[in-house]
C-alpha cells in the first residue's frame, strides 16, 4: 500500500502525489481510496480504490533503472510497424503495459522515425506526435526525479544518445 505524499505513476496522468487515503461509502460499502493530484494540475483530483487490481499506480523508477534506461536509446529501438492502425494498437498496448524498458523502445523508435522525417521535410503523424509527447514527457519526468535532474536534461541526454548512434 502506497503511503500519503508518496510519488507515484497514475496511468495516463503521469507522476502523481497521494494526499490522503480516505474511507467513502460507495453503494452502502465502506471502501479505502487513494486520494492524488498529478504534479503537473494541482486543481485535478483523481480518488481511486485502494483495493482495484486493474490499477494502474506504480512506484517511481530507481536511480539505476532510470540509467539502465537512458543507455538504451543508444539501440534502435523497436521495430517500426508501417501499418498506422496496428502501430498505434501495438504501441498502446506496450505503453499500458507500464514496462519501462519496452517504452523506452517505443519512444525511441517515435524519437527516430520523427528525425528521419524531418531530414525528408515531413513530419510524424499527429497519432505518432501525440503518443511521442505523452509518453516521453512522463517517462523522461519521472526519470528527472529519480536523477535528481530536469526533464530538458533527460531529453537533451538521449537525444544525443539518438545521434550519436544514427
Amino acid at each position: 500500500m502506497f503511503k500519503v505524499g508518496h510519488l507515484v505513476i497514475y496511468s495516463v496522468h503521469g507522476i502523481c502525489r497521494i494526499d490522503n487515503i480516505s474511507e467513502k461509502e460507495i453503494a452502502g460499502k465502506l471502501k479505502l481510496y487513494y486520494d492524488l493530484h498529478p504534479l503537473s494540475d494541482d486543481k485535478l483530483k483523481i480518488s481511486t480504490p485502494v483495493d482495484n487490481h486493474n490499477l494502474l499506480m506504480r512506484n517511481l523508477i530507481g536511480r539505476e533503472e532510470a540509467t539502465e534506461v537512458i543507455q538504451s536509446f543508444r539501440s534502435p529501438g523497436t521495430e517500426w510497424i508501417e501499418r498506422n492502425t496496428e502501430r498505434n494498437h501495438t504501441y498502446s498496448k506496450v505503453i499500458r503495459s507500464g514496462n519501462r524498458e519496452e517504452i523506452a523502445k517505443i519512444i525511441n523508435t517515435l524519437m527516430r522515425q520523427k528525425q528521419k522525417a524531418e531530414r525528408n521535410n515531413k513530419k510524424l503523424s499527429n497519432q505518432d506526435q501525440t503518443m511521442l509527447t505523452s509518453t516521453r514527457n512522463i517517462l523522461f519526468k519521472e526519470i528527472a526525479i529519480a536523477l535528481g535532474t530536469t526533464y530538458e536534461a533527460v531529453l537533451d541526454k538521449v537525444s544525443g544518445l539518438i545521434a550519436q548512434s544514427a
